[in-house]
Protein backbone atom coordinates (compact mmCIF):
# COMPACT_ATOMS: atom_id res chain seq x y z
CA UNK A 1 0.00 0.00 0.00
CA UNK A 2 1.20 3.76 -0.91
CA UNK A 3 0.57 6.73 1.22
CA UNK A 4 -0.11 9.90 -0.74
CA UNK A 5 -0.12 12.95 1.24
CA UNK A 6 -2.28 16.14 -0.13
CA UNK A 7 0.12 18.93 0.11
CA UNK A 8 -0.21 21.19 -2.76
CA UNK A 9 -2.98 23.34 -1.79
CA UNK A 10 -3.71 27.21 -2.17
CA UNK A 11 -4.64 27.70 2.04
CA UNK A 12 -6.95 30.26 0.84
CA UNK A 13 -9.36 30.41 3.85
CA UNK A 14 -6.24 31.06 6.27
CA UNK A 15 -6.22 34.80 5.71
CA UNK A 16 -2.65 35.18 4.49
CA UNK A 17 -0.87 33.35 6.79
CA UNK A 18 1.74 31.38 4.55
CA UNK A 19 1.71 28.15 3.52
CA UNK A 20 -0.73 26.52 6.07
CA UNK A 21 1.04 22.91 5.77
CA UNK A 22 3.85 24.47 7.58
CA UNK A 23 2.15 26.57 10.73
CA UNK A 24 3.59 25.16 13.37
CA UNK A 25 2.69 23.45 17.05
CA UNK A 26 5.96 21.68 18.18
CA UNK A 27 6.73 21.52 14.10
CA UNK A 28 5.38 21.98 11.26
CA UNK A 29 1.56 20.78 10.39
CA UNK A 30 2.83 18.42 7.58
CA UNK A 31 5.32 16.59 9.52
CA UNK A 32 2.74 15.03 12.56
CA UNK A 33 1.25 13.25 9.35
CA UNK A 34 4.70 12.24 7.67
CA UNK A 35 5.65 11.08 10.97
CA UNK A 36 2.35 9.10 12.04
CA UNK A 37 2.64 7.73 8.20
CA UNK A 38 6.49 6.22 9.05
CA UNK A 39 5.52 5.15 12.50
CA UNK A 40 2.68 2.79 11.21
CA UNK A 41 5.15 1.07 8.95
CA UNK A 42 1.94 -0.07 7.08
CA UNK A 43 3.71 1.01 3.30
CA UNK A 44 5.47 0.55 0.81
CA UNK A 45 6.45 4.41 0.16
CA UNK A 46 4.92 7.74 0.70
CA UNK A 47 4.42 10.10 -1.96
CA UNK A 48 3.49 13.79 -1.39
CA UNK A 49 1.40 15.40 -3.94
CA UNK A 50 2.73 19.38 -4.30
CA UNK A 51 2.14 22.10 -6.51
CA UNK A 52 3.42 25.15 -7.19
CA UNK A 53 1.07 26.88 -4.82
CA UNK A 54 3.32 25.53 -1.88
CA UNK A 55 7.21 25.62 -2.65
CA UNK A 56 8.41 25.65 0.59
CA UNK A 57 6.01 22.74 1.57
CA UNK A 58 7.38 20.41 -1.18
CA UNK A 59 11.23 21.76 0.04
CA UNK A 60 10.20 20.73 3.35
CA UNK A 61 9.08 17.38 2.59
CA UNK A 62 11.92 16.76 0.32
CA UNK A 63 14.35 17.27 2.97
CA UNK A 64 12.49 14.56 4.78
CA UNK A 65 12.92 11.96 2.13
CA UNK A 66 9.52 12.22 0.78
CA UNK A 67 8.73 11.36 -2.39
CA UNK A 68 7.02 14.03 -4.73
CA UNK A 69 4.24 13.93 -6.81
CA UNK A 70 3.93 17.23 -8.86
CA UNK A 71 0.57 18.26 -9.54
CA UNK A 72 -0.77 21.62 -11.69
CA UNK A 73 -2.29 22.69 -8.23
CA UNK A 74 -5.95 22.85 -9.73
CA UNK A 75 -8.27 21.52 -6.98
CA UNK A 76 -7.93 18.98 -4.41
CA UNK A 77 -9.82 16.38 -6.52
CA UNK A 78 -8.02 17.08 -10.10
CA UNK A 79 -4.40 16.34 -8.36
CA UNK A 80 -5.96 13.23 -6.68
CA UNK A 81 -7.34 12.23 -9.79
CA UNK A 82 -4.18 13.10 -11.61
CA UNK A 83 -1.90 10.74 -9.32
CA UNK A 84 -4.57 7.95 -9.24
CA UNK A 85 -4.05 7.68 -13.14
CA UNK A 86 -0.38 7.70 -12.82
CA UNK A 87 -0.34 4.84 -10.37
CA UNK A 88 -2.04 1.91 -10.74
CA UNK A 89 -0.13 -0.47 -9.37
CA UNK A 90 -1.35 -0.78 -5.40
CA UNK A 91 -3.97 0.41 -3.20
CA UNK A 92 -3.47 3.79 -2.34
CA UNK A 93 -4.18 5.26 1.14
CA UNK A 94 -5.07 8.77 0.47
CA UNK A 95 -4.44 11.30 3.61
CA UNK A 96 -4.87 15.32 3.64
CA UNK A 97 -1.54 17.10 4.92
CA UNK A 98 -3.17 19.10 7.98
CA UNK A 99 -4.30 15.91 10.34
CA UNK A 100 -1.91 16.63 13.10
CA UNK A 101 -3.70 14.70 15.42
CA UNK A 102 -3.15 11.03 13.32
CA UNK A 103 -1.14 8.72 15.08
CA UNK A 104 0.00 4.92 13.85
CA UNK A 105 -2.46 3.44 16.29
CA UNK A 106 -5.59 4.87 13.87
CA UNK A 107 -3.22 4.33 10.85
CA UNK A 108 -3.50 0.80 11.39
CA UNK A 109 -7.12 1.02 12.41
CA UNK A 110 -8.28 2.74 9.27
CA UNK A 111 -6.17 -0.14 7.46
CA UNK A 112 -7.93 -3.02 9.75
CA UNK A 113 -11.48 -1.91 8.73
CA UNK A 114 -10.98 -1.58 4.97
CA UNK A 115 -12.19 -4.47 2.44
CA UNK A 116 -10.04 -4.81 0.20
CA UNK A 117 -12.87 -5.76 -2.32
CA UNK A 118 -13.73 -2.22 -2.71
CA UNK A 119 -12.32 -0.03 -5.15
CA UNK A 120 -13.45 3.41 -2.88
CA UNK A 121 -13.62 3.56 0.40
CA UNK A 122 -13.69 6.90 2.41
CA UNK A 123 -13.95 7.46 6.21
CA UNK A 124 -16.67 9.70 7.47
CA UNK A 125 -18.03 10.86 11.05
CA UNK A 126 -21.19 11.46 12.01
CA UNK A 127 -22.76 14.78 12.35
CA UNK A 128 -23.82 13.90 16.09
CA UNK A 129 -19.81 13.48 16.68
CA UNK A 130 -18.76 16.56 14.32
CA UNK A 131 -21.08 19.02 16.94
CA UNK A 132 -19.00 18.11 19.72
CA UNK A 133 -15.60 19.95 18.32
CA UNK A 134 -15.03 23.26 16.76
CA UNK A 135 -14.17 22.42 13.34
CA UNK A 136 -14.56 24.06 9.81
CA UNK A 137 -15.65 20.60 8.20
CA UNK A 138 -18.03 21.62 5.44
CA UNK A 139 -17.72 18.22 3.16
CA UNK A 140 -21.10 15.88 4.04
CA UNK A 141 -23.60 13.59 2.49
CA UNK A 142 -26.62 11.84 3.17
CA UNK A 143 -26.33 8.40 3.95
CA UNK A 144 -28.41 6.01 5.14
CA UNK A 145 -30.69 9.03 5.72
CA UNK A 146 -28.44 10.28 8.15
CA UNK A 147 -25.96 13.37 8.11
CA UNK A 148 -22.01 12.75 7.84
CA UNK A 149 -19.24 14.63 7.19
CA UNK A 150 -15.81 13.39 5.32
CA UNK A 151 -12.90 13.03 6.84
CA UNK A 152 -10.47 13.17 3.92
CA UNK A 153 -9.46 9.90 4.71
CA UNK A 154 -9.61 7.50 1.66
CA UNK A 155 -8.53 4.03 0.47
CA UNK A 156 -8.42 3.71 -3.52
CA UNK A 157 -7.33 0.15 -5.88
CA UNK A 158 -6.85 2.24 -8.90
CA UNK A 159 -6.58 -0.88 -10.61
CA UNK A 160 -10.41 -1.24 -9.94
CA UNK A 161 -12.02 2.16 -11.15
CA UNK A 162 -12.15 2.69 -15.03
CA UNK A 163 -13.70 5.70 -15.15
CA UNK A 164 -12.97 8.69 -12.65
CA UNK A 165 -15.97 10.08 -13.04
CA UNK A 166 -18.41 7.14 -12.15
CA UNK A 167 -17.37 5.58 -8.68
CA UNK A 168 -18.91 3.11 -6.50
CA UNK A 169 -17.90 4.49 -2.79
CA UNK A 170 -17.56 2.59 0.45
CA UNK A 171 -18.32 4.12 3.46
CA UNK A 172 -16.87 3.31 6.48
CA UNK A 173 -18.15 5.39 9.88
CA UNK A 174 -15.47 6.01 12.83
CA UNK A 175 -16.19 8.78 15.00
CA UNK A 176 -12.46 9.36 16.19
CA UNK A 177 -10.87 12.71 17.49
CA UNK A 178 -7.76 11.82 15.63
CA UNK A 179 -9.18 11.86 12.10
CA UNK A 180 -11.66 14.69 12.92
CA UNK A 181 -9.41 17.64 12.82
CA UNK A 182 -8.40 19.75 9.68
CA UNK A 183 -7.07 22.60 9.89
CA UNK A 184 -9.14 24.70 7.15
CA UNK A 185 -8.87 28.02 8.54
CA UNK A 186 -6.55 29.88 11.13
CA UNK A 187 -8.79 29.75 13.82
CA UNK A 188 -9.23 25.57 13.55
CA UNK A 189 -4.98 25.50 13.94
CA UNK A 190 -5.71 28.43 16.97
CA UNK A 191 -8.42 25.76 18.69
CA UNK A 192 -5.95 23.55 18.62
CA UNK A 193 -3.03 25.36 20.67
CA UNK A 194 -4.01 23.62 24.16
CA UNK A 195 -4.18 20.15 22.40
CA UNK A 196 -1.30 17.07 23.33
CA UNK A 197 -0.09 16.09 19.91
CA UNK A 198 0.81 12.44 19.00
Amino acid sequence: MIALIMAGGKGTRMNNKGEKLLLKYSKPLILYVVDAMKKSNCFSKIIAATSKHAPQTRSLLSNHDIEIFDTPGLSYVSDLNLFLKCYQTDYIFVVPGDMPLLDKQIIKKIITLHDPSNAWTSYLVTNNFLAKFQTSNIYHIIFNDEKYFFTGLSIVDPRKIKDLHYINENYIILNDRRLLTNINTYQDYQSLLPVTFP
